[in-house]
């Protein structure tokens, strides 16, 4: 019997629910019959329009997408205009206030706040510059994700055309929008291993081939990678080698396979992932042979091996991001700055446009880690680019915890989170930077933070990795962290190992504290923190994560915040909620 949602998408899905969306849009939010808004909201999703939670009725969120994470010069200006005009809430945020946007872990952007009614009119001035919302969101192919600077950094096997290929020919094909559940599709042509191929539904990773007797330049395939629901899989080798040319083809084969032979019953259990458990990759790969009309090619010879993108390598082994100043193969220049937990105010959003047109060509990419780069920035700019006063918020040399952290969207807004994110995350940031002293030789340590099981902000694969929960504290339920650490992707992707479980919120900074100055006491000279936890029994580890109050941080919402209509406001719910038009309190 199929799931609920595969009879709504069976109705109406894909390019087709636009027109719908701008019906309702057309005679307001209340004309969406109360009885079929889930339904509907479900279906929104496809255009990247997501209903904000529950108690925040008529606030929607969107999401954009951008293949590889490339914003055409323009393009970012617009969408800061349109987070100004637009991305306004009735309550501001207490740490980045109102009117901002979010950088995400797929290479692009997420708008809050929005009404329904301003949909197609914040449609129309995005598509102007060629912004789109479409598959941004639902049972469908999500943004496609690749090394942000493909086609300006040197590469060993050029994946920008492919990236475009790829876009337009399988995610723009409408027939193949209803998949059985969301799907990741990342294609990485440098030795760093930045689109990270490991949590992916299928990756194409960079490798080489003997092949008639001449040595080719192409990619190894693995499918069945993803994070969440503490069931986290690493991408499985197909061991099928595939020329640039093969690529595309070989995509939509396993986008097709996984499209008709999908569990479309459970949803739990219905991701590429545990399609690829189910079968095999043996099965998987035979099935792509009868698909594909070229003869198969065992994998070649990978870079795994060189992989440095948050692998938990030493620096001087090569980028752990994209943040820092860089150079292009062409000889000019790309600037990354590390935006705290991917969240930047509108009018900074405009500015940076603003820069990156007067400083290089005004073209901007974004990274896997929630970060923005100016691209082509010739050596003659860029000391007046650093020295401009934007880049003293946004720094390309930050201290090491805001260089590695990442943060979903929490309760603020999500239904599924249960903790707030953001601003928690900011806040412990800039505690931690000023009261954790690291040694000189570690750059970063990688946090991520999830508000849920979801692992939205990919908490698996850090340093230490935070997830939210509820729990007690004298007597009364809190908002709660689990913590786990020694995640990492690269040559082995590693995912964390639990050592707390439901420390209470404001407990969290003592507890990272006495972890990382442990590991700045007891490491080997050299030693990152995943080898200094890989070399650590994990009992010790349990051990030093103790939990602890600690002076000068303030926790911004302690007390179970989801019980609010938002976390940071009490009062009264300005949120439409029934077809008259009547607020409900927040209480």
């Amino acid at each position: 019997m199929p799931h609920e949602k595969e009879q709504w998408k069976e109705e109406l899905y894909g390019d087709a629910v636009r027109e719908k969306l701008e019906e309702f849009a057309e005679r307001g939010f209340d004309s969406i019959p109360e009885a079929e808004r889930d339904e509907w909201f479900s279906r929104f999703k496809f255009w990247g329009v997501f209903h904000h939670r529950s108690g925040q009725e008529s606030y929607f969120m969107m999401r954009l997408t951008n293949c590889g994470g490339v914003l055409d010069p323009g393009q970012l200006k617009a969408i800061g205009e349109v987070a100004r005009d637009y991305a306004t809430g009735p309550v501001e945020n207490p740490e980045f206030g109102d009117a901002w946007i979010d950088f995400t872990t797929r290479q692009s952007i997420q708008l809050h706040w929005l009404e329904l009614e301003d949909i197609p009119e914040i449609w129309e001035k995005l598509e102007a510059v060629g912004v789109s919302s479409r598959s941004a969101g639902g049972d469908t192919m999500r943004n496609i994700s690749g090394c942000p600077v493909a086609g300006k950094a040197n590469e060993y096997v050029e994946s920008r055309t492919l990236l475009d290929e790829i876009q337009e020919e399988i995610r723009g094909d409408d027939d193949l929008c209803n998949m059985p559940r969301k799907f990741n599709i990342s294609v990485s042509g440098c030795r760093q291993g930045c689109a990270q191929d490991s949590i992916n539904d299928i990756g194409l990773e960079p490798a080489h081939k003997l092949v008639d007797g001449e040595e080719v330049r192409g990619f190894n395939v693995r499918v069945g990678g993803g994070l969440g629901g503490r069931e986290p899989r690493r991408a499985r080798s197909l061991d099928l080698f595939v020329t640039p040319e093969q690529a595309t083809e070989t995509v939509r084969a396993f986008v097709e396979l996984y499209h008709a032979e999908g569990n479309r019953q459970n949803r739990s259990k219905n991701r590429a992932r545990f399609f690829v458990d189910e079968w095999g990759t043996d099965a998987v790969r035979e099935a792509l042979d009868d698909r594909l009309d070229f003869e198969l090619e065992r994998a070649g010879t990978d870079f795994r091996r060189e992989y440095t993108y948050n692998a938990g390598k030493p620096t001087e082994r090569g980028p752990h991001d994209h943040v820092g100043v860089y150079d292009q193969k062409d000889g000019r220049n790309y600037v990354g700055l590390s935006v705290p937990v991917g969240r930047m105010p509108a009018e900074d959003v405009v500015e940076l446009a603003d820069l990156a047109a007067a400083y290089g060509s005004g073209e901007i990419r974004l990274s896997r880690r929630q970060n923005p780069l100016l691209m082509d920035v010739p050596d003659g700019n860029l000391s007046n680019l650093l020295n401009e006063p934007l880049l003293e918020t946004y720094q390309p040399e930050p201290n090491p915890f805001v260089q590695g952290a990442m943060a979903c969207t929490g309760t603020e807004f999500c239904s599924l989170a249960l903790t707030e994110t953001k601003a928690r995350m900011a806040r412990m940031l800039r505690w931690l930077g000023t009261n954790v002293d690291l040694p000189d030789d570690v750059s970063r340590i990688k946090m991520h933070y999830s508000g849920c099981t979801a692992d939205c902000g990919q908490a698996m694969t850090a340093d230490i990795g935070i997830q939210g929960m509820r729990g007690r504290k004298n007597g009364e339920m809190v908002e709660a962290l689990d913590i786990g650490v020694g995640g990492g992707i690269g040559e082995n992707p590693a995912f964390i190992e639990w050592v707390r479980q439901r420390v209470p919120a404001d407990e969290t900074p003592g507890l990272i504290r006495n972890l990382v100055e442990a590991f700045a006491a007891l490491r080997e000279e050299g030693q990152t923190f995943r080898e200094w936890v890989d070399a650590t029994s994990h009992e010790t580890l349990v051990e030093l994560a103790e939990p602890e109050e600690v002076d000068g941080y303030d926790d911004p919402c302690l007390t179970d915040a989801k019980q609010s209509w938002y976390p940071f406001d009490d009062g009264e719910n300005p949120s439409t909620t029934e077809a008259e038009s009547q607020s409900v309190s927040g209480d």
